[in-house]
């Protein structure tokens, strides 16, 4: 059973094409494989349907591998916020920015200052969060649709969510294609090459299948990057502020304990970096 799993030869999103994949170990039902050429991760799940999962209840504690108060925790996440749009400043200083998986659009509030900003959440119920607050958000997924409807981007922004997508590499070639010559595409996601990822395994706190479908090594996102003609100019492993009352709750969900009160924790935010996370800035060459 363990060889023919270890011999499995599957197209990988970062490299274009089929790879051999390595069995790595089963978390959560499902098993996981690396690519042998970029080092890629991969959850192998079936039945899994992402609009199904991303409600409401994901981002208020309602799945052990969401958020444990994502609207208490405001405060918080939009000093994390005003933080990212300060480095994306650095790369592109205005014009028409868009992030995918926009939640309640605390991330747009903040980029509103210096962008005319729009996003697309799958969430129903959460993307009309962000419609009463004045953002222009539309409910879905990031498909062709819904980008021919907002236009071409200076900016588009996915934080923590291309582990989510089930098809990575043409998501990120659609945005390509509707970002600007020069534009740029920010992304944050987990570092499966970091050695904290290696030293836990099985036990890596971001190792949470069927949540996460893909775990990016820096050497996979270079050659996402390269393969659908966009540029890595950026990588780096930054602190973040990180409300205690996700630190509490994912501690708890990795220690197989009882959810917590979390209302008076939403408000505190601790500066943490593990050092396995990645920041990446992706852009797009000017057109000669």
């Amino acid at each position: 059973m363990l060889e023919n799993r270890q011999n499995k030869t599957l197209p990988c999103p970062a490299c274009g094409q089929p790879t051999p994949q390595l069995y790595l170990y089963s978390r959560n039902g499902c098993d996981i494989l690396q690519c042998q050429e970029c080092g890629l991760g991969r959850t192998e799940t079936a039945g899994f349907e992402p609009s199904s999962y991303y409600t409401r209840d994901y981002f208020s504690g309602g799945h052990g591998d969401g958020y444990a108060d994502y609207l208490g925790a405001e405060r918080v996440l939009r000093r994390e916020f005003a933080r990212v749009v300060d480095f994306i400043r650095g790369y592109c200083a205005h014009g028409k920015l868009l992030e995918l998986g926009c939640a309640y659009g605390f991330f747009l509030q903040e980029a509103k200052r210096f962008y005319q900003v729009s996003g697309i959440e799958i969430a129903a119920d959460v993307a009309e969060h962000a419609r009463r607050n004045d953002l222009n958000v539309l409910n879905g997924v990031a498909d062709e649709n819904n980008l021919r409807k907002l236009g071409a981007m200076d900016v588009i922004v996915l934080l923590d969510v291309i582990e989510h997508l089930p098809q990575p590499r043409e998501t990120l070639s659609l945005c390509a294609r509707f970002l600007n010559p020069g534009g740029i595409i920010v992304l944050t996601t987990g570092d499966f090459g970091s050695p904290l990822a290696k030293l836990s395994g099985a036990k890596w706190r971001l190792m949470t299948p069927p949540q996460h479908l893909w775990f990016f090594t820096h050497a996979s996102m270079q050659r996402l990057a390269g393969g659908l003609g966009l540029h890595l100019e950026a990588a780096d492993h930054p602190w973040k502020i990180v409300p205690l009352s996700l630190i509490l709750f994912q501690a708890r969900r990795m220690l197989g304990l009882k959810a917590g009160r979390k209302a008076a924790a939403g408000a505190i935010g601790l500066p943490v970096n593990l050092f396995d996370a990645m920041r990446i800035v992706l852009r797009k060459p000017m057109q000669p």
